[in-house]
């Protein structure tokens, strides 16, 4: 049938965007009751997820016979490592998406084939992907049609951005200090050695421009010393006498903090062309994980039609008394975001295994939803190590804000 001819093609900033935008409308699951989608009805940046990536793609499937776009999907590769030292070149696939119209006519397969051909042109040995656990459509088209794997489950933590007032814990014993990049830079590359799964380019990520920087929280009256030395910043006295967590927050509220009107974008031409500086993030960025959990929400203060959120990564904690501490770092974050424009909620993701994963605030308006991860071998690439470290569940890894 005509309607089912369909060529994938690379998609064209010039003329897709706005079509790629409705196309996305469309395909948006999470609206609230009074029929408005809560995915916003600006002009997005449809490569938001991949623009950080120096190798990315996007690729679209449009109908032959009327030149209808009906699909799209994303694509970057990023080096990483595991605990055990292995290296392998991972090709993350993002943003999935098939109009409703041309569901289960295998335009989701086509697309899916299509991406892991250009990851496997391009050196990647393995493909990963995640998606919301109860999206039965996408497992079943990931597991029985593209043979992929269930690698991990991680939970997704969501709060509003104003913090309750709670008797957990006593902010007067405890200090958030900030620490510059190459502070920062030193410990992770400590940590994150004992992640299962991390990208080789933390550097990077922290000095992105959406990075707003790396705290650590401690008890005041602890042996926690923290020195202008990158060299002194990793000796024992700060990870073996007292309890501390590092996190890093990445910004996706709109960052132009020029009050002036006639300054801010206007036309998706000046959006593309400045992604860092002019980027405003809202569902469209990452309504795959962020839409599940906004439906669990009670709070009508959040659910309004456009607004980004603050993203808690490199979360690492060590010591024994860590449930106070964790609750600093939630609201201190919240502090922050409730000074950005259009922020509306923190979010964080860990894995099962991930040691603060019982120490996340238990308040009632925390949410948390399932977040499932799958991975699969490209043709003959990857070694048999790697292959051993994708067939056990990763239960304590990495989460590249990037990608969410």
């Amino acid at each position: 049938m005509a309607e089912n001819k369909v060529v994938i093609r690379e998609f064209d900033e010039d003329r897709d965007v706005k079509v790629v935008g409705k196309l996305e409308r469309n395909c948006e699951i999470g609206t609230t009751k009074k029929g408005f989608s809560i995915f916003t009805n600006m002009i997005t940046d449809p490569l938001s997820r991949i623009r950080f990536y120096p190798i990315r793609i996007m690729l679209v499937a449009e109908l032959v016979e009327c030149r209808e776009l009906v699909g799209v999907v994303r694509g970057c590769i990023k080096s990483v490592q595991t605990s055990s030292g292995s290296l392998f070149k991972m090709g993350c696939m993002l943003g999935l998406r098939v109009s409703p119209a041309s569901r289960r006519k295998g335009v989701g397969l086509k697309l899916v084939t299509s991406i892991e051909e250009w990851m496997l042109r391009n050196g990647a040995d393995y493909a990963f992907l995640a998606t919301e656990k109860n999206n039965t459509a996408s497992k079943n088209l990931f597991t029985n049609k593209c043979n992929y794997v269930n690698l991990s489950s991680l939970i997704i933590f969501l709060h509003p951005i104003t913090f309750p007032i709670t008797n957990h814990i006593s902010s007067k014993n405890i200090k958030i200090e900030k620490i510059n990049i190459d502070q920062a830079i030193s410990i992770y590359t400590r940590i994150l050695k004992t992640k299962d799964l991390y990208p080789l380019d933390m550097d990077i990520i922290l000095k992105e421009k959406l990075s707003l920087g790396t705290w650590v929280s401690y008890y005041k009256d602890q042996d926690f010393k923290l020195h202008n030395s990158t060299e002194d910043i990793l000796t024992d006295k700060i990870t073996t006498n007292s309890s501390w967590i590092i996190f890093s927050l990445w910004n996706t509220c709109e960052t132009d903090d020029n009050n002036n009107s006639n300054n801010k974008v206007r036309d998706v031409k000046t959006k593309l062309s400045q992604p860092l500086r002019f980027l405003h993030a809202t569902l469209n960025h990452a309504k795959d994980k962020i839409c599940p959990c906004l439906r669990m929400l009670r709070n009508e203060s959040i659910m309004c039609n456009s607004f980004g959120f603050l993203f808690l990564y490199g979360l690492h904690g060590e010591g024994d008394n860590l449930e106070g501490l964790m609750e600093s770092v939630w609201r201190f974050t919240s502090s922050i975001g409730e000074k950005l424009k259009e922020c509306r909620v923190v979010i964080t993701e860990l894995g099962f295994d991930d040691p603060l994963v019982n120490h996340v605030p238990q308040i009632d308006s925390m949410t948390c939803v399932d977040d499932m991860w799958y991975a699969k071998r490209l043709g003959n690439h990857g070694d048999d190590e790697v292959v051993e470290v994708m067939k056990k569940q990763l239960g304590n890894v990495f989460v590249d804000p990037r990608d969410f």
